[in-house]
């Protein structure tokens, strides 16, 4: 691999590892699409640090074991946000 692909690799897990960030979010940061960040960690980090994508991987299982979670939260602020508006209105 190249050095300026492990270097990417190697930074966007450890901005994952340390702020437990989503892919989505990560890939955000980084400029990068959904899957690249996903291909990055899941399978080019396995070959380059096993420890840390094991790491990785947890932190991956959290976020997607949460993310109905998340998705409920964002679903109930934005119908509050339009009960508020109509308030006003």
């Amino acid at each position: 691999m190249k050095a300026d692909l492990i270097e990417r690799v190697l930074a966007v897990a450890e901005h994952i590892n340390n702020t437990h960030d989503t892919i989505r979010k990560t890939a955000q940061i980084f400029g990068c699409s959904k899957s690249t960040i996903h291909n990055d960690v899941s399978i080019k980090l396995k070959s380059i640090d096993y420890k840390l994508f094991m790491e990785i991987k947890q932190v991956l299982d959290e976020n997607f074991a949460e993310k109905h979670l998340r998705g409920g939260e964002a679903t109930k602020r934005k119908y509050l946000e339009e009960e508020e508006s109509k308030i006003i209105c």
